[in-house]
């Protein structure tokens, strides 16, 4: 009688299907059961003993899909999570303020100003030379160095210049691998670098009225779906961060006497260093060229076409993490330098891979010296 009935035929899961769950002590991974609908991932991960408090979920989740034998289609779902970054503590804007008790440096007339250009922190993101802890302490040690000159220096002035990327952020192009190599979250990327700039302005302050100015940069531009939107000198993180710098400047009164952001849609800026149209100092990111090489065609294009750059003597570039320094143009008296200023970050490790011997360089913090009617000649020193 059961010879004109035909079994069910037989459903499976896709091949390379298997719920579980995975954790090497920092990271995991965690594919759920077949499910009618997408679960609470947090609920998931807290019914299997790894509480909300103490581990995020990072990226977005992978499905896999298939039909029961009652027709209904069943998800899997696998995701990556993590242990929240607890081991220290990130010390917040307002704290440091609070113990700031700032003292007006003595006015100098020494016609000398000493220009900062702290460059591609990507604070957050893991390397080859470490993660944020290894971070802070190369950028401090760079700091260290920069306190000896600036004792010996007696500079009228000093100008740091935020050149970009100074955190990681988690949609660039490569955003998968971002979330993969990132120790920090973006508030906590944003808290610390911040933190660290707030530490140098205070420590440049003690020996002159200090000037500061933020580009925009590809790490730090407002992004959605990896896309750039807004407007490039204002949606910046980096540009965000030089805002509450200078609220917290003006309500402890660090001597901070200009603060320089591009223009709404420019990216970088030009400043009359003393007023004089003598030194025009140019900073911008860099990332509006492919390669270093072609940066100075870039910059020709900008004196043709009377851009905000079009001045400038003297001009600063991020982007490409490592040091250089030419002379573009311009005899004497009328010489026209770029300055390409280094990196402190943790390793660009994908780069130096592609890139072999030559692929990487010497972590430091860009500085250089301005003096009122002398030449700048191309002295750049590595600190």
């Amino acid at each position: 009688m059961l010879e004109n009935i035909e079994p069910a035929k037989k459903i499976q899961a896709p091949k390379d299907f298997r719920a579980g769950l995975e954790f090497d002590g920092n990271e995991g991974t965690a594919t759920t059961e077949g499910l009618p609908e997408a679960p609470n991932f947090d609920e998931f991960l807290e019914e299997r003993g790894y509480s909300a408090d103490e581990y995020e979920i990072v990226g977005t989740p992978r499905t896999s899909q298939w039909q029961r034998w009652d027709g209904e289609w069943l998800t899997a779902y696998r995701f990556h999570f993590r242990k929240k970054v607890t081991e220290f503590h990130l010390p917040t804007l307002y704290a440091e303020a609070k113990r700031s008790k700032p003292k007006a440096p003595k006015p100098v007339q020494s016609g000398k100003t000493f220009v900062i250009c702290p460059a591609d922190f990507q604070i957050g993101k893991q390397g080859s030379r470490g993660g944020h802890e290894e971070s802070i302490q190369r950028i401090h040690a760079s700091f260290d160095r920069i306190e000896q000159k600036l004792k010996a220096g007696n500079y009228e002035q000093i100008v740091i210049l935020d050149m970009g990327d100074v955190i990681e952020g988690v949609s660039n192009k490569a955003d998968m691998a971002q979330i993969a190599t990132n120790t920090l979250s973006p508030m906590q990327q944003v808290d610390l670098a911040s933190a660290l700039l707030w530490d140098l302005i205070k420590l440049a302050t003690k020996y002159a009225p200090v000037t500061y100015g933020s580009v925009a940069s590809n790490h730090c531009q407002y992004r959605v779906s990896k896309q750039a939107v807004g407007s490039p000198g204002r949606d910046d993180w980096g540009v965000v961060i030089l805002q509450q710098l200078r609220r917290l400047a003006t309500e402890v009164g660090l001597p901070v006497t200009r603060w320089l952001v591009p223009q709404p849609e420019d990216e970088g800026f030009a400043l009359d260093v003393f007023g004089n149209g003598e030194h025009i100092l140019g900073a911008i990111h860099g990332h509006q060229v492919g390669r270093p090489d072609a940066f100075p065609a870039f910059w020709a294009k900008a004196v043709f076409k009377a851009s905000y750059l079009a001045a400038v003597t003297t001009m600063v570039s991020g982007h490409f993490h490592h040091h250089r320094c030419e002379q573009i143009s311009g005899t004497e008296g009328s010489e026209r330098w770029w300055v390409q200023a280094s990196t402190s970050d943790n390793g660009s490790d994908w780069y130096t891979r592609n890139q072999g011997a030559g692929g990487d360089s010497t972590t430091a913090i860009t500085c250089f010296e301005l003096q009122k009617g002398v030449p700048f000649r191309g002295k750049v020193e590595l600190l």
